[in-house]
């Protein structure tokens, strides 16, 4: 597939995965999240590179083989992510690390995915994959006035 985008010259996510979706969530593990993930990007991006692809954009992959800790830990120190000179796209939207703590179904995390996309924003994020848009967008939007 890399030689494909890089023919293309699109844009392409590299996210970080523990596993596979089949596994992901059966015992995921770090000694250190934010460590061992960014070294996973950082690889991903060089094999972009290698492949020729110019416009790459990281996800560390929150809820894709971690923990609801692993997720929050990915948050906080999403800053870190920026030593890649790559943007950040954080997807949130209605993860299970809102709904876990908060026992709330999926349905019901709008308020909680609006809490934690701003949270993102301020840490780092340059992209927000959502669900609800405009709710994202007011978010953007009052996100940008602190600027």
């Amino acid at each position: 597939m890399l030689s494909l985008v890089a023919s293309l010259d699109v844009p392409y996510i590299a996210m970080h995965i523990q596993g596979t979706p089949e596994t992901m969530q059966l015992s995921p593990a770090y000694e250190n999240v934010v460590a061992e993930v960014l070294r996973q990007l950082r690889q991903a991006i060089q094999r972009c590179e290698q492949a020729g692809i110019n416009k790459i954009i990281i996800d560390p992959g929150f809820g894709f083989g971690k923990t609801v800790a692993h997720n929050f830990e990915l948050l906080s120190m999403l800053g870190t992510f920026k030593l890649t000179d790559r943007p950040i796209l954080a997807g949130l939207s209605r993860k299970s690390m809102i709904c876990k703590p908060l026992k709330i179904s999926p349905e019901n995390a709008l308020n909680g995915t609006t809490a934690l996309n701003m949270a993102a924003l301020m840490n780092g994020a340059d992209i927000l994959r959502v669900h609800d848009v405009k709710e994202a967008v007011e978010t953007v939007q009052l996100y940008n006035l602190l600027n």
